[in-house]
């Protein structure tokens, strides 16, 4: 009975999105923005044809093949199936994707958003590669489990703007707690991997990789020197104010992601996240 109480329990229902066309240069520069480059390309692989091994304590997690090959990849997907694995993180299949993918902040992204992505997924060459199988141990290798879950510890992330504050801190929020989802690594995670209902940004002593990370709250990075310039140069050149440099996973980030990003939008991210008022 409660392998079959799994096996009826609901996803969230299909988002219809809009069939927009798309433009692969904007969505080429938002799959570098959101991480896609970083996490779907092994160091030395072709890009988007898999990543290397995202540990946690549940095991080890691989990003797949999103090239357009249509034996290994996405080539078969459709764009509906695309924007529901990636805002809602359900696969064509209709198997939840684990939380490992960030579709909880994905969420927030747009319809013009989710096409301009998928026309530039469309441009990278396909590769012939099958994706590296996940190794998470038992008993979170059962993915029918990912559906309770997701009913206790799920947390949704979507945009909102708040008309009394800038343009600029608008937009930061969006990039931060969207696409980019700062929060996924600097906000605090229970026993079972889910996200705190409290506490965005405030760091995560224990993170999934055995690691740690800061505090990027507002009020811990102006406590601890950060100013809006200083900030944008870390995004930018991973060298921080002291001359020494970002490590770990932060510098996979600044390597495959923030160094490429507009100043302008790295400008809207420190304005939000130093909270910095009109």
């Amino acid at each position: 009975m409660a392998v079959l109480a799994l096996v009826v329990w609901p996803l969230p229902a299909t988002q219809s999105v809009p069939e927009l066309k798309g433009d692969a240069k904007r969505g080429a520069y938002l799959a570098r923005l959101a991480g896609c480059v970083t996490c779907h390309t092994a160091p030395g692989g072709k890009p988007m044809s898999g990543g290397a091994a995202l540990e946690s304590k549940f095991g080890n997690f691989y990003a797949p093949n999103i090239t357009p090959d249509a034996g290994y990849g996405i080539g078969r997907w459709t764009f509906q199936q695309f924007a529901r694995a990636v805002r809602q993180g359900v696969s064509p299949d209709g198997e939840s994707y684990y939380p490992a993918f960030p579709f909880e902040f994905y969420a927030s992204l747009t319809d013009r958003d989710l096409a301009d992505i998928w026309e530039a997924l469309q441009a990278v060459p396909a590769v012939a590669a099958p994706s590296t199988p996940n190794a998470v141990k038992f008993p979170f290798n059962i993915r029918l489990g990912l559906k309770p879950w997701r009913s206790l510890f799920e947390r949704v992330y979507t945009y909102k703007e708040d008309p009394s504050r800038s343009e600029a801190w608008n937009q930061g929020r969006y990039l931060v707690l969207g696409p980019t989802h700062c929060a996924a690594c600097h906000s605090p995670r229970n026993l079972a991997g889910g996200l705190a209902p409290e506490g965005d940004l405030s760091g995560d002593p224990v993170m999934q990789d055995g690691g740690a990370s800061p505090s990027i709250t507002s009020h811990d990075l102006l406590a601890n020197g950060w100013t809006k310039e200083n900030l944008v140069s870390a995004l930018k050149t991973g060298v921080l104010p002291d001359g020494d440099t970002l490590g770990g996973s932060m510098a996979d980030v600044v390597h495959g992601s923030t160094r490429f990003l507009l100043s302008k939008h790295l400008d809207d991210m420190a304005t939000y996240l130093l909270d910095i008022k009109d």
